[in-house]
């Protein structure tokens, strides 16, 4: 597995809690089960200011664990880890918190099927390993502090790179509205509710009404886990854009 290394680093053992939450920093646990990949990245991410670690586990049992001890705003998930995997132990979050963190998975292969089954989950999003400190330190803020999905081309890639689904027609979803339909295509290009707002010259909470509404009819626990079904269902079709995008 790739690890993301820095000569700052100090030699950390096992799984740890470590550090005061700042008050407005974002707070992150990192999962992974390679030691030197948890501490390279919990020196990049304290290096990056508004984050603050608090947290390491080396397995998703631990994860759980720690985030229901901790509470941190984001968890930092590798997918692959022994035992109880990321896709587990992210499933597991949403089942046992009533405000679960957000979670941000890590992984070392874009088109990977475990990826797609994390968001499936209820990841909010995905980055590399091998990434720059800045890119995942921006997916972490992102999730953390606004309603986009991270990185919805990505999320399009992976869609697109697995077997068809079943067909799923789009009146098979009870309820789902021509306008709920159109903020959810809208969502599905990343666009945040103030952005569709405008978009579509309506206020706000109008906006969150019908996202919170679609959320609860397609069973979704979040916006990334939405637009995977928007796909699903057909009402966003991989590589053929949205036309008012």
């Amino acid at each position: 597995m790739t690890m993301i290394t820095t000569a700052a680093a100090a030699a950390t053992a096992g799984d740890t809690a470590v550090g005061a939450t700042a008050i407005s920093a974002v707070t992150v646990l990192v999962a992974d089960d390679e030691e030197l990949t948890r501490t390279g990245l919990r020196a990049l991410l304290s290096a990056r200011p508004g984050l603050d670690v608090i947290g390491e586990a080396a397995d998703g049992t631990r994860a759980v664990s720690l985030a229901t001890e901790l509470r941190p705003d984001v968890v930092l998930m590798d997918v692959r880890m022994p035992g109880i995997d990321g896709i587990e132990a992210t499933r597991r979050l949403q089942a046992v918190l009533p405000e679960p963190p957000k979670v941000v998975v890590i992984t070392t292969f874009e088109n990977d099927e475990y990826v797609y089954d994390a968001l499936r989950a209820g990841a909010s999003g995905f980055v590399l390993k091998r990434a720059p400190s800045e890119q995942i330190a921006h997916a972490i803020r992102l999730v953390a502090t606004t309603d986009s999905v991270l990185f919805p081309d990505a999320v399009r890639r992976l869609v697109a790179a697995r077997p068809a689904p079943p067909a799923r027609p789009a009146r098979g979803v009870p309820g789902l509205t021509a306008r709920e339909v159109e903020i959810l295509r809208l969502m599905a290009t990343g666009l945040s509710n103030p952005d569709i707002a405008g978009r579509l010259v309506v206020s706000l909470e109008t906006v969150k009404t019908h996202v919170s509404n679609l959320l609860a009819k397609l069973g979704a626990r979040n916006r990334t886990q939405a637009v995977i079904l928007a796909y699903e269902y057909g009402f966003v079709v991989p590589g053929a854009g949205i036309p008012w995008a």
